[in-house]
């Protein structure tokens, strides 16, 4: 029989009847310590109270109305971003995958407009991901997302992560921009240095290349900054977010300089659902709680303290895990003879829920209002996890 539901997601075999914090129960009520916050999404964990308020006064009042018409919290979520970071301007979408789209035709239409259409490629790197839209997957590269699915958008350079001598080599003439997460999610954990960012933010200005930033898995305070790039000092000319700007309701969003969105005139770019009045009014109350610096202070905080466990947990089980990734509530537990995908089996087992990343890694991605009785909590139950993995 045809499945109703189209088969393209190998699931875990659980389901969840309602979340609380950084818990998720089941019908039966079976408590689950989720340590991946639906993929970095639930910034503020499930059923946060001042969300839920801020959704439900909303949904009395508007959900709709397009972008006819002028929307009073998007404006107002608009302000406290560019107030917060170096945009002037942005754009409110549904999800990351828009965002994507929307950067990749800024960028192009920025130089079409400087009358140097010739300048379309966009420089990326192996082991990203920016959607599954076919302009995502052509910037992301790679057999596992392109595979199938015929001619792709053409004019992205694939680079391989982290060989800056590389990335100086392939700027040309027809470079538009460079695309890159400060932080790659689903490639593994992987942050650029602080040094290689400054490089590329130079080398972006010595040729006139725009700066693209992916913030959407590693923003909005998971590093323990606001956005993962301030710890470099650097600043991108657009930026994609998404994922815990909406704090599970979706809701994404491109940022950018004044001169960089200088192409984006009206009818160039729109969204029917984007930045409606639901979707920002929760991000109205995710930002209010996350850009407030003793909120960041407590990410970094309770970052050192996991980060601290983690080490102990390594030292425990080196058969099992070999080293830490990441930065502030972004990490990735590598795994050394175990696979990653049977460490993350074996903690459904213990009620703990993580994320498997490539190179075998294992990303936590915790709320980050997580308790430090919540951490312990964690610890335990991976340790109880990779026990089952070495005794199976």
């Amino acid at each position: 029989m045809t499945p109703t539901v189209l088969p393209t997601y190998n699931r875990a075999p659980l389901s969840f009847d309602k979340g609380e914090g950084a818990w998720l129960v089941t019908e039966d009520g079976t408590r689950y310590l989720d340590l991946g916050a639906g993929i970095a999404v639930n910034a503020l964990g499930h059923a946060n109270p001042d969300l839920v308020a801020a959704l439900t006064e909303q949904a009395g009042k508007l959900w709709h109305t397009s972008n006819l018409y002028q929307i009073p919290n998007q404006q107002k979520l608009a302000d406290m971003l560019v107030a917060n970071t170096f945009a002037d301007t942005v754009f409110f979408t549904n999800s990351g995958t828009e965002a994507a789209e929307l950067a990749i035709k800024m960028a192009r239409k920025y130089w079409y407009e400087k009358g140097a259409p010739e300048r379309i490629e966009i420089i990326t790197f192996e082991g990203s991901f920016h959607g599954r839209s076919t302009g995502a997957i052509a910037a992301a590269g790679g057999d596992k997302m392109v595979k199938g699915f015929g001619p792709l958008m053409p004019g992205f350079i694939h680079l391989p992560w982290g060989d800056l001598d590389l990335v100086k080599g392939a700027v040309g003439p027809n470079t538009a921009a460079i695309l890159l997460e400060p932080i790659i999610g689903e490639g593994g954990i992987k942050a650029w240095s602080d040094a290689d960012l400054k490089a590329i933010r130079k080398l972006c200005d010595e040729t006139g290349t725009l700066l693209i930033f992916d913030e959407v898995q590693c923003g909005m305070g998971r590093t323990g900054r606001l956005f993962a790039h301030e710890w470099a000092g650097v600043t991108p000319d657009i930026m994609m977010v998404a994922k815990g700007i909406g704090g599970g309701f979706p809701l994404g969003a491109v940022l950018a300089t004044e001169d960089a969105a200088s192409g984006m005139v009206a009818g160039t770019h729109g969204s029917t659902y984007g930045g409606n009045p639901l979707a920002c009014a929760v991000g109205i109350k995710v930002m209010e709680i996350i850009s407030d610096p003793d909120f960041l202070a407590e990410v970094n905080r309770k970052a050192a303290l996991l980060r601290q466990r983690l080490e102990g947990l390594v030292a425990t089980h080196p058969d099992v895990f070999k080293g830490i990734r990441g930065q502030g509530l972004m990490l990735g537990l590598e795994c050394s003879k175990a696979s990653n995908l049977d460490v993350v089996k074996a903690g459904y087992a213990t009620h703990v829920l993580t994320v498997p990343a490539a190179e075998n890694v294992i990303r936590l991605l915790p709320p980050l209002n997580i308790t430090e009785e919540e951490i312990a909590e964690a610890i335990d139950r991976l340790d109880r996890a990779a026990t089952k993995v070495e005794n199976p």
